[in-house]
Order: C-alpha cells, then structure tokens, then sequence
C-alpha cells in the first residue's frame, strides 16, 4: 500500500509538543509499521511528512497505553467526512476552543471524546 502524506506547514507543526515516527508508533501499538499506515489510511490516525524528516510522523499524544486513543478514530474520520485534510485535521485538534475549555486532543484525552465529535460533527454541516 502506498501511503500519500501530506507536507505540514511550520505553524500547525508547532501546535503539536511531540512527533513520533510510524516506527515508533508501531513500537508503541506492538503492531507492523504497515499496520499504522492502514490505520492512517482507514482515517484511525493521520501522519504528515515534516520538514526534515524522512518517515512520516504522527502527534505522540495520540497513542497512550498502548492504543489509540479512545474517540480519536472516530472524530478523524468525521473531520476527514467534513472535508478536512490530515493538516487541518491536526490544526483543528490542537487549536484551542474555548468552549471546551482547551484543545479537542487535549478533551480526547481526558475521556471527553463524544464532545469533540458532537463538534467534529457540526463542521460537516
């Protein structure tokens, strides 16, 4: 399977405080480095090329313990539905909303997931 990645651009770049790689991501899931581009693929995370790196990266927050983080899956595929590219997906979730309060990865994290898809949700509309 060949994986299109798209370039980010240096300012959503600096909303994410840590990068890992696809390999390091499939370290962390305990599955192949094919298995996470089939996940990025599927819209169940999303990898962008950065400047000076040679593998695609994903935001390190958006595996814990393990796994995927529970709801990420979900309100990537709205965002991808809505429209949204894997930059402005990651734009999207590391943007601060006031309403939250904080960013939707930050709300994901925290167990507040059906919250950020009800929202994820609405931008399709």
């Amino acid at each position: 399977m060949t994986l299109a990645v798209t370039q980010i651009d240096p300012e959503t770049e600096r909303l994410v405080a840590e990068w890992i790689s696809l390999s390091e991501a499939a370290k962390r899931l305990k599955v192949s480095v094919g298995r996470v581009k089939q996940l990025i693929h599927d819209h169940k995370l999303v990898g962008v090329r950065r400047s000076g790196e040679s593998e695609p990266q994903i935001p390190a927050i958006f595996i814990a313990g393990g796994e995927v983080l529970k709801g990420l899956p979900g309100t990537l595929t709205l965002l991808a539905d809505a429209g949204y590219n894997p930059v402005e997906s990651i734009r999207w979730l590391f943007t601060p909303d006031d309403s939250l309060p904080g960013t939707p990865i930050e709300a994901i994290a925290a167990g507040r997931h059906t919250e950020v898809k009800r929202r994820a949700q609405a931008l399709g509309f």
